[in-house]
């Protein structure tokens, strides 16, 4: 269900102090001003600056200016947002900025017991049919929680549920300010094509899609959690290392569910679907002692050692 800015804002009950990730644009403007509103002098901004556009500084210049007019403390955070080769200009501003977030709270720059980021129902859209447009599976299609811990730090995602064009309405009704990121016009990015081409056609062919795809976002996290379950039952039973024999006893599937469960939770790494595809064939060739596996995956190496598999970074 689709619900106003106000609404998202009651049900929205963080732990305290809360810190707001603040880039100065639009959403992150309103989640900030609504929270100091509605919990004065118990709320911080973050801003991050990725240092990666001419306008960064301004963009700084501009969050400080308003927090000091709203008198909420902001931290800055500098971080190298540049994505390397092979790697999405996106995903590498965002690990840049958790990892941000991460070092500011075990520093102990800044007091804070849980971070609030201003995606809304158009942005889970869009990462909905960013991950159909890459062919991924599960994981990909759960889009965006609303709620998840990292690092011992919990982080909420409160307007989920709003749409972009009401986050704007609600700004617009209290006068506020915000810098626009040109970034966000660059066509030769997938998310803006999508929030530039197909949104508006969505919206003029199924007016009730946010809800529709936030429900079978919804569907397939849950059945996600399902096999992150099973996965952890059939790790047990395989080991920690994986051992071979034991991991042919599985079905294909269920082995590559408890593959990609192993290398994400061990390693923190994700097998592109041609390196699994290729390892699962190895397992089925695997029945010599003398058999040889050794597959590119992430930055390291999927190995057999003995009656084991091991994953190592060189």
């Amino acid at each position: 269900m689709i619900i106003t800015f106000t609404q998202a804002l009651a049900a929205f009950s963080p732990e305290f102090p809360l810190a707001v990730a603040y880039s100065g644009g639009a959403d992150s403007t309103a989640l900030l001003l609504g929270c100091a509103e509605k919990w004065p002098g118990q709320v911080q901004a973050i801003h991050i600056n990725h240092g990666l556009q001419a306008a960064a500084d301004s963009f700084e210049q501009h969050c400080s200016s308003f927090c000091a007019g709203i008198d909420v403390p902001l931290t800055v955070a500098r971080v190298d947002g540049r994505h390397a080769a092979g790697q999405s200009p996106e995903d590498a501003a965002r690990r840049a900025r958790y990892q941000a977030f991460d070092a500011l709270a075990s520093a102990g720059q800044c007091s804070f017991r849980s971070v609030a980021i201003a995606q809304h129902a158009d942005d889970q859209v869009e990462t909905l049919l960013l991950a159909l447009s890459r062919g991924a599976g599960l994981p990909g299609l759960s889009a965006m929680p609303a709620q998840w811990l990292r690092a011992g730090m919990s982080y909420h995602r409160p307007l989920l549920r709003v749409a972009a064009a009401e986050v704007r309405s609600w700004l617009g009704s209290r006068g506020a300010d915000w810098v626009h990121d040109p970034s966000n016009d660059n066509e030769q990015f997938t998310r803006n094509r999508i929030r530039s081409s197909l949104l508006p056609v969505l919206q003029a062919g199924f007016p009730q899609f946010r809800a529709t795809f936030a429900r079978s976002a919804a569907h397939a996290a849950q059945a996600q959690i399902v096999l992150q379950e099973v996965a952890q039952q059939d790790l047990e039973q395989v080991g920690s290392p994986p051992q071979i024999v034991r991991l042919r006893q599985l079905s294909q599937a269920r082995q590559a569910n408890l593959l990609r469960h192993w290398l994400k939770e061990a390693h923190a790494v994700v097998p592109s679907g041609a390196q699994l595809t290729e390892l699962l064939h190895q397992i089925v060739c695997c029945t010599t002692r003398g058999h040889q596996i050794q597959i590119k995956v992430g930055a390291g190496y999927v190995q057999r050692r003995g009656a084991e598999l091991h994953w190592y970074n060189p």
